[in-house]
């Protein structure tokens, strides 16, 4: 099955942030096969592949759709007469928050639960400050294309309308360095993205689509690059979404990027008015629906199923240490084979398989997220999961959606890691900003 886009870019990827979430490199190690090789030989059809964001956040249906309900639904009154969310007021409180506060969304987030969205429309994207810096290169200076999504500084965090991560400070060496210019913008030391690697995953099969055969990512970072990055004592999350090229190159300000120069994730891209959009992606966060946006990984395949960057210099970054003081990540919690029959329509739907099968969301959960935790990490260690024989078999298969839910069915023996390993982190970590809550 294959996609194209309308401007003529390789296909279009159908399985965008799939979070993290991958098994190791080990086992999802591809061949040198192209993906059309791998399909053309009997693998099914499944044909994931291509360049740009994928399938939208607002899903076609509850399985693919995270977006809350009238608050009205069950009563004998107009939604008109209830009051505001309480978390306008407090944003600790039950209710929509909006936390990228530099972005501005498609999606009224402030006001859900209190109008009807209809599914597919708006698409579900964040326009974000597009920053242009400069990096060193071995040929002298050239432009660097940033958005800035998290600071390890509260002060700071707030002036840019941006997510706080008290445990960005941790990242040592993973993050690369660079000078504040004059006009504010960075000059980093290194770094650069290639993004002109075209996208390819092929589903594993019908029957076990998770590993997938072929795995290959979209955009590459050189040994120097990292979304982290360290400027006047503080390090910022701020992911490069555009080759180091002058405006002129990148000017798609009404969409149908070349995606050969710009990340995977973005819709649009505005160089002139120093904007760009990207896509939203679902997720959950104790109990509540997220939307956050993908941008990085340490590893290969993780990238190329979650259409990011594959990053190396993270691999420094330390996994499986969650909320000690050294730590720089938290946890995200990936199933490998959740529910999928039925895709989008399957409100248990989760899990990589059913990504890699329908092409949607496979609504991960993350552990803290800005007002439910101060734990909060943009750096995710992907703790991957699968569902023993016996649980599906007695029917306990579902939508996990709670961190310590997930703990529970691991201490009880009811999920293992992939394979049946021994549960813990998985090792890759994905770099990924939450942009709102949505209840």
């Amino acid at each position: 099955m294959e996609f194209r886009s309308d401007g003529g870019n390789l296909l279009r990827k159908r399985v965008a942030c799939i979070s993290a979430m991958i098994v190791a490199s080990a086992i999802l190690q591809s061949g040198t096969a192209s993906a059309r090789e791998r399909a053309e030989r009997g693998n099914g059809g499944l044909l994931r592949a291509g360049n740009g964001p994928g399938p939208a956040a607002n899903g076609p249906g509850p399985g693919c759709n995270i977006i809350p309900p009238l608050a009205s639904i069950g009563t004998k009154v107009d939604i008109s007469q209830f009051p505001p969310p309480d978390s306008l007021s407090d944003p600790e409180l039950a209710g929509p928050v909006q936390l990228l506060k530099s972005g501005k969304f498609d999606i009224p987030i402030e006001q859900l639960t209190g109008i009807n969205v209809p599914a597919g429309t708006p698409r579900g994207t964040i326009t974000l400050p597009l920053f242009k810096g400069a990096v060193s290169t071995p040929s002298g200076l050239k432009p660097a294309w940033y958005i800035i999504l998290d600071a390890g500084d509260q002060a700071e965090a707030e002036r840019l309308g941006v997510n706080f991560s008290k445990k960005l400070h941790n990242a040592g060496d993973a993050a690369r360095t660079a000078a504040r210019r004059a006009d504010g913008t960075f000059l980093f030391d290194s770094g650069v993205v290639d993004f002109r690697p075209n996208r390819e995953v092929v589903a594993g099969s019908k029957d076990k689509p998770f590993p997938p055969s072929v795995a290959q990512p979209g955009s590459v970072g050189d040994a120097d690059y990292s979304p982290l990055v360290l400027v006047d004592g503080i390090i910022y999350d701020a992911p490069v979404v555009a080759a180091a090229v002058d405006d002129v190159f990148i000017n798609f300000p009404n969409g149908n990027p070349n995606y050969g120069l710009v990340h995977d994730q973005v819709v649009a891209i505005d160089p002139a008015n120093r904007t760009v959009t990207l896509s939203l992606i679902n997720g959950y966060s104790f109990g509540k629906p997220v939307f956050y946006i993908s941008t990085e990984s340490s590893d290969p395949t993780v990238s190329a199923i979650e259409g990011n960057t594959f990053a190396p210099r993270l691999r420094r970054i330390e996994t499986g240490v969650d909320d000690i003081n050294r730590s720089a990540v938290e946890r995200i919690f990936i199933a490998t084979n959740g529910a999928s029959e039925g895709g989008c329509q399957n409100p248990q739907r989760q899990g990589l398989g059913a990504a890699l099968l329908d092409g949607h969301r496979p609504n991960n959960t993350f552990g803290g997220i800005p007002t439910t935790a101060t734990d909060y990490s943009p750096v995710w260690d992907a703790n991957v999961y699968e569902w023993t024989e016996e649980a599906i078999e007695k029917g306990y298969r579902g939508l996990l959606t709670e961190e310590f839910r997930i703990l529970k069915l691991a201490r009880d023996g009811y999920i293992t890691g992939p394979g049946g390993a021994p549960y813990g982190s998985f090792g890759p970590v994905i770099v990924c900003g939450v942009a709102a809550r949505l209840n």
